[in-house]
């Protein structure tokens, strides 16, 4: 259970207030609503650039890292297809560091083109990095237009190509920022060793005169059904033979979200589970295999991947999961396994809430969904879920008209 008062400030900025009294350090999470499917198709990438340019000096603070570190502070953010978070943790004693620092790259960028170019190279040297030049790192960039035809889950966080930030202009890169980095577009958390009324004076103090702006209108183009199975085979210079097999699901909202979370963890979780249990233990096909799924705010995917074992046939391994989801389909869970499920997820849930900023993400991702009160009805949905409930979506999800695959060939 995380208790938490929830306030609206004039200019919109909503502040969730979390205290924490077993730790002397304070949480500041921003979460904005804005992520990779609020990009322009012909500029993506836009929402990692300003990770990074988050970090590059804003208005009245040239560097943002140098204070932070003196008052003992540590700090991160990420990007996902749907939000950008930014996260710092202080000492209490120096909360109003965090307060000053987060509220002035709010205000606004330094906009200099010496942070662009620098961002812009750290971005690009990353994509080089990890999706270019990395093992198996080009696979989504090829999977997920692959899934989907229209939606703009289409394209990676990074973006779709080098191209789209290497010539992105400063006017683009303002125009996206004062679109979208406004406080009646994002939540503050204030978790930790702060009283309710010192979280709010702060907030007021250095958020409240900002000006909040219109919240953006998101229209974004739905995804057609898909009509039949869709393929892929890449051939890399890979160690391995590997499958990806990725199915239709629902948004982050639905009851089915629970229910295909637990699917993957009784697929997936554990050396006692499905997929491994029969496919690496029994049938050594796969080196090693895993089920999860994506857990977006528009319908999402479901994953199933592994790497081949020497000597096996991508067709051959390909069959074999599909024998394992069929499985599933037609035969639903026991109650034995369904609850070691249930507690390896019941374990994980109280493990997260010791520390203060899992917690404040939390309360920041579950207003961002509607409500940050979901954040204490999360396990109790996770408890809820039957074996025939799991039998019944496994027979709606696990067809070949819902499933793009990728063949991903060494050579």
């Amino acid at each position: 259970m995380i208790p938490f008062s929830k306030t609206v400030l004039a200019n919109g900025l909503t502040v969730i207030h979390h205290h924490d009294p077993t730790t002397r350090l304070v949480c500041l999470n921003v979460l904005y609503d804005v992520g990779a499917r609020d990009e322009d198709p012909e500029r993506t990438g836009f929402a990692h650039l300003f990770e990074h340019l988050m970090f590059g000096g804003s208005v009245n603070i040239p560097s943002y890292d140098e204070p932070l570190e003196r008052a003992g502070g540590d700090n991160n953010a990420f990007t996902t297809n749907d939000l950008t978070n930014y996260y710092l943790t202080v000492p209490a004693n120096n909360v109003e560091t965090g307060f000053w620092l987060e509220s002035d790259r709010m205000l606004g960028l330094a906009f200099s083109e010496k942070s662009l170019e620098v961002q812009r190279n750290v971005v690009m040297e990353e994509f080089k990095q990890r999706y270019l030049n990395q093992p198996y790192g080009d696979v989504w960039l090829h999977l997920k237009p692959l899934c989907y035809l229209k939606h703009p889950y289409q394209w990676n966080t990074i973006g779709k190509s080098l191209e789209h930030i290497e010539t992105a202009t400063m006017e683009e890169v303002k125009a996206f920022f004062y679109q979208h980095y406004l406080p009646s577009n994002a939540i503050l958390v204030v978790a930790g060793a702060l009283d309710e009324k010192s979280a709010l004076d702060l907030a007021q103090k250095w958020f409240g005169p900002i000006e909040g702006g219109a919240k953006p209108m998101r229209n974004l183009p739905v995804e057609p059904p898909q009509e039949g199975i869709r393929r892929l085979t890449l051939e890399r210079s890979v160690p391995q033979d590997a499958l990806y097999m990725a199915f239709r699901m629902s948004d982050r909202l639905s009851a089915d979200y629970y229910i295909s979370d637990v699917i993957s963890d009784l697929l997936s979780n554990g050396h006692s589970a499905r997929l491994y249990e029969r496919l690496v233990k029994e049938n050594p096909m796969f080196s090693e295999i895993g089920a999860y799924v994506s857990g977006d705010r528009d319908p999402g995917l479901f994953v199933v991947s592994g790497k081949l074992s020497e000597g096996i046939g991508l067709e051959e391994a390909e069959e074999a999961v599909w024998n394992e989801l069929e499985r599933m389909r037609t035969e639903p869970p026991s109650d034995r396994e369904l609850q070691k499920v249930k507690n390896k997820m019941e374990s994980l849930h109280q493990f997260s809430e010791t520390n203060i900023m899992n917690k404040a993400f939390a309360l920041a991702q579950f207003e961002w969904l509607g409500d940050a009160a979901m954040v204490n009805q999360e396990l109790e949905r996770y408890q809820a879920v039957t074996a025939n409930e799991v039998q019944q979506l496994a027979h709606r999800m696990f067809v070949p008209n819902q499933c793009s695959i990728l063949h991903y060939k060494a050579i």
